[in-house]
């Protein structure tokens, strides 16, 4: 079995954070001993939704802020595989907050890697969701007027039971969140600090460095009240690793057929079985 992934060129900027993230998710999964024809790479669009053109994963492009609708379709088709949603800032609290929001209501047993530059990269600069209040950009030439998302607390108020935070300029510990994250039995979020050496001069390599810090060894990532106070933690400090990881009933598993039974791409289908069904129309 070939867990060796290859790399294609890409088109990101150099210097771009993507590349970093790609890195680590090569080294996950090939770590992980996953296949590329047992890996799924689903994503919307921006600078993140490029992924699946670099990486020799099956792919899937979906909408603007629409990747996890696929995602969530791909898995309950083919339990077997191992499906990553892969989305920026932008695509994922902005455009695709409303899909966010009830992927984890529901559950799915997918991982979600969120590209998080702080700035819409593809479209040239404008704020994002999770652009700081005052900060300047091309669009926001006065300053962004509106506080930002805070997405890990957001994710912890919906219920998740997987929220991690990374940091692309620290590629080892990356690729263990990511481990973790694909290796957790549900929804699994992972925000993932990613600089824009273009059109982000705020939150660059050398700021994030200077205030992201690894949660210590014996931090108890099952404490709620805990991981939320560490998930409004963002500025002078910045916590990076799992703010919280506890086990939860999968949505897969509140269906016996999804259980117990084989994939659902597998199963037969007899189109003279609906016949009972078009009965009840005479």
């Amino acid at each position: 079995m070939n867990c060796e992934y290859e790399l294609y060129d890409p088109s990101w900027c150099p210097g771009c954070g993507n590349y970093m993230i790609r890195t680590a998710l090569k080294q996950a999964l090939e770590e992980l001993n996953i296949p590329p024809y047992k890996a799924v790479i689903v994503t919307g669009i921006g600078q993140a939704a490029k992924m699946p053109h670099y990486i020799n994963a099956n792919g899937f492009n979906g909408l603007h802020g629409r990747a996890l609708p696929p995602a969530i379709g791909i898995k309950l088709s083919n339990k077997d595989l191992t499906v990553i949603a892969e989305s920026g800032d932008g695509d994922t609290y902005g455009e695709g907050g409303n899909h966010f929001i009830n992927t984890i209501r529901r559950n799915i047993n997918i991982a979600h890697f969120v590209h998080d530059n702080q700035i819409y990269g593809l479209t040239k600069g404008q704020g994002s969701p999770t652009t700081a209040l005052g900060q300047i950009t091309t669009l926001q030439y006065e300053g962004v007027k509106v506080e930002p998302v805070k997405p890990l607390a957001l994710s912890l108020t919906m219920g998740a039971g997987f929220v991690a935070r990374g940091f692309s300029g620290d590629i080892p510990h990356l690729v263990e969140l990511m481990k973790e994250a694909i290796l957790y039995k549900g929804y699994a979020h992972l925000d993932i600090l990613q600089p824009c050496v273009v059109w982000n001069k705020v939150n660059t390599y050398q700021w994030y460095k200077d205030r992201a810090y690894k949660l210590p060894d014996d931090y108890d990532y099952t404490d709620f009240d805990l991981a939320y106070k560490k998930a409004l933690e963002f500025g002078d400090e910045i916590p990076i690793g799992i703010l919280y990881k506890v086990e939860r009933e999968t949505y897969e598993d509140r269906f016996e057929f999804i259980r117990n039974g084989k994939p659902l791409v597998d199963v037969k289908l007899d189109p003279m079985d609906a016949e009972k069904l078009m009965n009840d129309f005479y």
